[in-house]
């Protein structure tokens, strides 16, 4: 670890130069740790805060200052200068945030000699040292993983899964289609009885218009009625998102979760809108809007794990009643701008599946519900792997 400290001072790092330290928070390094550094008014003194939203674990270097304290870009928690969390949007203006909510902030900050200097921990030496002309800024680490198992694209349960891969019509008869899913390259072929994919999969199938491929027997079940009324699909998406976390950040707030099997349905109202989400395992998602005043719509999500670091989003809106073709589009258009504005600052390469790792409050039972439906998926997928090895020992 490089140092430049003409006089020692331990417990002292040099974070990084005080002018490039503004309201933007910079992430930095001190003894191994990470942490992010900000001014929290143009001009004013330096603070530093752990690196991540304890909420979903979103990296706070999207984060930006409002009124003087730092806004998660995720769901928008705010936090004073103290680390303690001031705000929580979803639970409304007068409630209290739980207290596992604050930010850890270290011991102290300074700034000296144009340089930010950062004490995790307490130390003897009540000022940092002078800076010489030798002085480095200390390496950024790796933010540290969750502490339990995360559900990322490549997570080898969601080979007991059907998943989509492709419109149907976007395979003509006689012709052939290769896709991504799960890290590997899959060829489908529509053939006179059927559709056949390579390499070998448990099966293969169109469903809602879609064709879908599960790898291995699937443990998990589909949606039930997937909309009614006047449907537009729209065009396939693709992000560097886990298809997990990106269905999380779909969810959207609730508090009444009726569990199903292989999945859960949940409801939130408000004075002018209903809203009821239903959620299959792993990754289906029909939303019922119903407005005030308005058309209920539905709207059906679906998305392809491709590779680690890519997730394809199919999504499909339908409109109940008389609808013109303009209102069917412009509910296509709510529902294109929704999906791709939750493409979620970076919070790692999964979900985490234990519930001690994050901070959950009321209104995010869908997204507990969500975690708990993963973890069941994982722990059946293990089940069928080891009876499937018992049975080949067995023969």
């Amino acid at each position: 670890m490089a140092s430049s400290r003409s006089v020692p001072a331990p417990g002292w790092f040099p974070v990084a130069r005080a002018a490039d330290v503004g309201t933007t928070p910079v992430p930095v390094g001190a003894g191994g740790q990470a942490w992010v550094v900000l001014r929290l008014r143009p001009g004013g003194e330096v603070t530093a805060f752990s690196p991540r939203c304890p909420h979903r674990l979103t990296t706070l270097t999207a984060a930006t200052v409002v009124g003087g304290q730092l806004r998660c870009a995720g769901h928008g928690w705010r936090f004073a200068a103290d680390g303690r969390c001031t705000e929580v949007p979803a639970l409304g203006p007068h409630a209290v945030p739980p207290p596992r909510a604050d930010l850890t902030t270290p011991w102290a900050v300074e700034e000296r000699d144009g340089w930010v200097w950062l004490a995790p921990d307490r130390t003897a030496q009540q000022r940092p040292p002078r800076a010489g002309a030798d002085t480095v800024a200390e390496p950024v680490p790796a933010l540290p993983p969750p502490g339990g198992p995360v559900l990322d694209n490549l997570a080898p349960a969601l080979a007991h899964a059907w998943h989509p891969v492709a419109a149907a019509d976007q395979l003509a008869p006689g012709g052939w289609l290769s896709v991504r899913l799960l890290g590997r390259t899959w060829t489908l072929e529509r053939r006179d009885d059927g559709i056949a994919v390579a390499p070998a999969a448990w099966g293969v199938r169109e469903r809602e218009g879609m064709v879908w491929v599960a790898p291995g027997r699937p443990v998990a079940t589909d949606l039930g009625a997937t909309g009614v009324g006047r449907a537009q699909w729209l065009p396939p998406l693709r992000t560097a998102t886990p298809a997990a976390v990106l269905l999380d950040a779909l969810l959207g707030p609730g508090r009444q979760v009726h569990t199903l099997s292989g999945g859960f349905t949940g409801t939130w109202e408000t004075d002018d809108l209903r809203v009821r989400t239903e959620v299959a395992a792993p990754f289906q998602l029909l939303r019922r809007v119903e407005p005030a005043g308005g058309p209920v719509r539905w709207e059906l999500v679906l998305l392809q794990p491709e590779d680690g670091d890519c997730t394809r989003v199919h999504a499909r809106v339908s409109v109940e009643g008389r609808v013109t073709r303009p209102d069917l589009t412009a509910a296509a258009l709510r529902l294109q701008a929704a999906v791709s504005r939750l493409d979620p600052a970076d919070r790692g390469r999964g979900l985490p599946l234990t519930p001690r790792d994050e901070v959950h409050v009321a209104t995010d039972a869908l997204g507990a519900a969500l975690r708990t439906t993963l973890a069941d998926l994982v722990v059946a997928a293990r089940r069928t792997d080891q009876e499937e090895d018992d049975d080949v020992a067995a023969a």
